[in-house]
């Protein structure tokens, strides 16, 4: 074999090991941004590249594979579901306790579920590995103020923390299926509700709402909150949150 043909052999070889390389880097990089979603691009733009966005987050799930993570029980799991009914529930009189009620019943979850929730920003990077997309709607809650909140900020934050929530304890997918969300109902009910003159209540009104744009599993649990004002009334008695574990 000539000198020439066996250069051009070894040309063919590194092109055809180079393209593979380059195929499998770009699979993976799907891969990835098929699994992180928005927190893919989010992360690559911080970072400054698309190279660095992928070994962060293969360290990622790196790092989550060594926590131990762990689904809920069933009793846990309706324990949850109780809990955040109540939540719901408070959100008549009191919108901006009942947010930051949510909040903290999600790392209650995250606790049980073996997250690392003492350490924020190691959970945070945890929970973008199963449930990205949730988590970014529960992103775009971090800067609210609740006690300056408006009414509409705080129902948008409780249905995105209702997103992560349901991504969390499993419960969107039916096990344990918690009351359907009543946030909309609910701040009808309240806002339709004033003494009368002669000291007893106006008959309770439900005036239509507007929803905010909400993307992604969100979107999915914003649908959810048309629901009507008898099934609020008989599913709020015939329910009570089950005792705290």
């Amino acid at each position: 074999m000539s000198t020439g043909a066996l250069i051009g052999i070894i040309i063919v070889v590194i092109v055809v090991v180079a393209a593979i390389v380059v195929a499998s880097v770009e699979l993976k990089r799907a891969r990835l941004r098929r699994q992180f979603g928005p927190e893919y691009d989010r992360l690559a733009q911080q970072l400054g590249s698309r190279k660095k966005a992928d070994a962060e987050l293969t360290g990622r799930q790196r790092r989550v594979q060594a926590l131990g993570i762990h689904e809920l029980t069933p009793e846990q799991q309706a324990s949850y579901s109780g809990d955040w009914t109540a939540v719901q529930e408070r959100f008549v009189d009191t919108p901006a306790e009942a947010v930051a009620a949510a909040n903290t019943l999600i790392w209650d979850v995250m606790r049980d579920r073996g997250y690392p929730a003492n350490d924020r920003s190691a959970s945070m990077d945890a929970l973008s590995v199963h449930h990205a997309r949730s988590l970014e709607g529960y992103r775009q809650t971090l800067e609210l103020r609740t006690e300056s909140a408006s009414t509409e900020q705080l129902r948008e934050a409780m249905i995105r923390y209702r997103a992560l929530f349901e991504d969390l304890t499993g419960l969107h997918e039916g096990h344990g299926e918690p009351g359907r969300d009543r946030v909309a109902a609910i701040r009808d009910r309240a806002a339709g509700r004033h003494a009368a003159g002669n000291g007893t209540r106006a008959a309770e009104t439900a005036e239509p709402v507007t929803e905010a744009p909400v993307t992604g599993e969100s979107a999915a649990a914003d649908r959810d909150l048309a629901v009507q004002d008898d099934e609020v009334n008989s599913e709020s008695s015939s329910r009570s949150a089950p005792p705290r574990r």
